[in-house]
């Protein structure tokens, strides 16, 4: 299952570490998974800046940013539907990028 959807599904012990015996705030996690989860998006330059995840960390900002790659998403799934001739080339497009490519300058 996706991360995304036990996110939505609300099994954040599936996405927690089962070391820290339930030992967290929920909402804390949630928020760790949202900034990863813009964090890790396919495309670089989507992904928010360093100074921007410590603002979202910090509790500025992450709201709204999450509620905005929502949308998007939604979009994004509504179209993953419809067949695709490269659907194998969009299930990775980081595949053949090199690091410098997946973090560089924005």
């Amino acid at each position: 299952m996706q991360v995304k959807a036990l996110l939505k599904e609300k099994k954040l012990e599936m996405l927690v570490d089962p070391d820290l015996q339930n030992n967290y705030v929920d909402s804390e996690v949630e928020q760790l998974i949202q900034v990863a989860l813009l964090c890790t998006q396919s495309s670089p330059m989507e992904r928010p800046k360093m100074s921007e995840v410590v603002r979202m960390l910090e509790g500025d900002g992450l709201a709204e940013r999450w509620e905005e790659w929502q949308k998007v998403e939604v979009v994004r799934d509504d179209n993953d539907l419809a067949p695709s001739r490269n659907s194998e080339w969009l299930l990775d497009s980081t595949e053949n990028l090199h690091a410098v490519e997946l973090s560089g300058p924005r």
